[in-house]
């Protein structure tokens, strides 16, 4: 049986954020988690970016030769709660924490994002290993398996989920798998979840922007990408760069903004 890794994220829409600290930043998740709950438009962009991972997988599988077994990895499990993150605005709780997110993740209530399981379905099916890949702890093991079990995922076994044990980087998660397997394929919400080389620095997101640019013959061939409008490393990289604190999240965002001058317009 072929062995595929499947490497990457939002397998089940549960969506990890950071802290929310001040009144913009908490409309601006209400925002974005409105968005992801009701839109169609985003339910089309994950059915379209899973059936585009098919049709590649199966060139892949008819195509290519490997001298390794093939596999793909699924990095940053993405279960759904963004119940639980509305419940925790609407009481005005304008932190997340730990508690409350183990709280969440006891219950095994993630639901499957639009189009994942007739994808890891149809990898099953051609003997394509599937491994998932999570900065969850090992507390979080039991319950994430449950959920996973529960919803029907594939694999979903301990030896094919790998959890965070001390780096929140999946690099050398990667590199071990990548020892015994051809990864094919690596999904995920968030730039690092493909390479290390993605991740954000004092830069800020220019590097990363030019990291994409410089090899955009990976996106849709290696590496496919999903939607998230509620957190990302490059929101954080804005931050980074405001080291003396005198501007408020809000205004680090304004002021990043590329805009139009007036001679543009008069040309």
């Amino acid at each position: 049986m072929k062995k595929i890794l499947l490497t990457g994220g939002l397998i089940l829409s549960f969506i990890s954020c950071s802290a929310q600290k001040a009144d913009h930043d908490t409309k601006d998740l209400v925002n974005a988690t409105a968005w992801m709950q009701n839109a169609g438009e985003y339910k089309a962009l994950t059915i379209q970016a899973y059936q585009l991972a098919q049709i590649r997988l199966a060139q892949i599988l008819t195509q290519e030769v490997s001298e390794k077994p093939r596999a793909i990895v699924w990095i940053s499990m993405k279960l759904s709660w963004t119940t639980l993150l509305i419940r925790l605005i609407k009481l005005k709780t304008k932190n997340f924490n730990q508690e409350d997110w183990n709280k969440w993740t006891r219950l095994a209530q993630a639901e499957p994002i639009a189009g994942a399981l007739n994808f890891l379905n149809f990898t099953k099916n051609n003997g394509v290993e599937i491994f998932y890949v999570s900065n969850r702890s090992e507390a979080e093991r039991v319950p994430t398996l449950e959920n996973l079990q529960k919803k029907n995922f594939p694999y979903a076994d301990n030896d094919h989920l790998i959890l965070k044990t001390d780096k929140s980087s999946k690099e050398s998660r990667r590199q071990k798998l990548s020892e015994k397997y051809n990864i094919v394929l690596f999904f995920g919400d968030n730039l690092s979840d493909f390479s290390d080389m993605y991740y954000y620095n004092n830069e800020g997101k220019t590097s990363s922007e030019k990291k994409v640019l410089e090899h955009p013959e990976l996106f849709g061939s290696k590496f496919i990408i999903l939607p998230n409008a509620m957190y990302g490393d490059w929101e954080s990289s804005m931050y980074k760069k405001n080291t003396d604190k005198k501007l408020s999240n809000e205004q680090v965002k304004m002021k990043s903004l590329r805009s139009f001058t007036t001679q543009n317009i008069n040309q």
